[in-house]
């Protein structure tokens, strides 16, 4: 029996800690206590844009791995970050087109994706479960996926953590990567709480096809009907799950109580800044990809996905690429795709027939130049980022350009920005048109972008050149 004067007011305490913990857990949100999922470990580490982290992949043989890497198969290896290591971490290399043109052109540096619970259940990085590091192809600029999440992040719209990384390999320099947060668990976790939604990346199966689930078109009520999206769930989904999606896609279809089928204030604001950034390897683009789908009790959503394409410079599957940059400066915001592809592209133009989030979709992009370019936002954010990574793109073995060219498509890119948004500035007053057809009657209505050459940000030369010093850097690993 425990004998001690104090034992009821023990008890008392005890019961009331308890209370109040149990209230915590439930009310601690409205008291302005962040669960812990709202501010992961991972964010303040590896994701602290302000410096440059360093990354040291430790692996047998990194030979084979390129050798294999179009394989796209997970390898385990040793990952040390920032000086702390973790081990049997699945790695593997990833992209689309850039890895076939990377290994066409018989280069070695790919993007590539880590990922903590491949090998291990549960394994993680300070919460996060996967990241990658994007290897800049077709970015000479080494900015552009960071810039444009950014200005996502700025419209308020769920974006992917980036920071730069300084990769070696077996302690032998690799070169500047941009770590990306993967929109899988934990940024899903990050963005909308414990009890998020379901996640998916729509892609297509081949160019050649219709795909009109991609294009989130509403086909039928079968869900077999929708491979492009049900084939590619980023979580475990049920036929309810499925079922929530194809009738949110039939409502969409319609052009009728959107509210109750999209989250269209943010589609508004993904769609701003995807308009902005002209880019066409996305869901307006040919291929309509390249994009996540989230739904939640409902609800659809779409967030931002790789852009190191952006800003005019993708052509690859287009019949007949624009080049000019006085077209591509001043592509219209009213109509962002030549209207076969638009019609088919619901998510934007049923929303676009509604005059109230037409409005909307306007003042979004008065937002947007007006806060982030007009006050000198964009330019700081820029300069202060390639005054930080200077001196790692100068070093970087492994690099697609010279460091010359590098700073280059950084004023291409800086200008290409400034210009985009002058050009957008004068839509919104009426002073240029709005859609190709009034451009296409009014020619000399345009911002001058004849001294833009934006082959400057990136281009097919680029690769052709980058071998040898891939090839040495890959010998001086090899060599260890």
């Amino acid at each position: 029996m425990v004998k001690h004067k104090y034992i009821d007011w023990i008890c008392i305490g005890a019961a009331v800690s308890a209370v109040l913990i149990t209230l915590l857990l439930m009310y601690g949100e409205r008291l302005g206590i962040l669960k812990a999922s709202a501010n992961p470990g991972y964010e303040t580490r590896l994701f602290d844009s302000s410096r440059v982290h360093a990354i040291d992949i430790q692996i047998e043989d990194w030979g084979a791995f390129i050798e294999n890497a179009e394989r796209e198969e997970y390898v385990a290896c040793t990952v040390e970050i920032d000086g702390e290591e973790f081990h049997n971490i699945g790695l593997r290399a990833k992209g689309n087109n850039s890895l076939r043109l990377t290994e066409e052109y018989g280069l070695s540096r790919y993007s590539l994706k880590l990922e903590f619970d491949q090998f291990l259940d549960g394994g993680n990085y300070y919460g996060l479960d996967k990241f990658s590091l994007d290897a800049s192809f077709q970015d000479n600029s080494y900015l552009k996926t960071y810039m444009v999440y950014d200005m996502m992040a700025f419209m308020g719209v769920p974006a992917p953590l980036c920071s730069y990384v300084w990769v070696t390999v077996n302690g032998e320099a690799w070169g500047l990567f941009l770590a990306v947060e993967e929109p899988e668990e934990s940024f899903a976790r990050r963005n909308f709480g414990n009890n998020y939604g379901k996640l998916y990346k729509p892609d297509y199966r081949s160019l050649n096809a219709e795909n009109a689930d991609v294009a989130l078109q509403y086909i039928d009520d079968h869900p077999d009907s929708y491979p492009g999206i049900f084939e590619n769930a980023k979580f475990q989904t049920s036929r309810a799950d499925q079922e929530r999606i194809i009738e949110a896609l039939k409502t969409l279809s319609t052009g009728e109580n959107l509210e109750t089928a999209v989250n269209v204030d943010q589609v508004l604001r993904y769609f701003t800044v995807q308009v902005f950034v002209m880019n066409w390897d996305s869901y307006l683009g040919h291929t309509g990809h390249n994009y996540f789908l989230y739904e939640e009790n409902g609800i659809l959503g779409i967030l931002p996905w790789d852009y190191n394409l952006a800003f005019g410079t993708y052509a690859l599957g287009m019949t007949d690429p624009i080049k000019d940059p006085n077209i591509l400066i001043n592509y219209p915001i009213n109509t962002p795709a030549e209207g076969e592809v638009m019609l088919n592209r619901p998510l934007y133009h049923n929303l676009m027939k509604h005059n109230e989030y037409f409005a909307r979709y306007h003042a979004y992009f008065d937002e947007l130049v007006s806060e982030y370019f007009e006050t000198g936002r964009f330019e700081t954010i820029l300069w202060q980022t390639e005054k930080l990574i200077a001196p790692y793109v100068q070093k970087d073995p492994t690099a697609f350009c010279s460091f010359e060219d590098h700073r280059l498509a950084v004023d291409t890119l800086e200008q290409v920005c400034l210009l985009r948004a002058q050009s957008i500035r004068e839509q919104l007053d009426g002073r240029i048109p709005a859609t190709i057809r009034g451009q296409q009657e009014n020619p000399e209505a345009k911002v001058d972008a004849s001294g833009i050459q934006l082959t400057n940000l990136g281009d097919f030369e680029d690769l052709e050149s980058a071998k040898g010093k891939q090839d040495a850097a890959l010998n001086t690993i090899k060599s260890r």
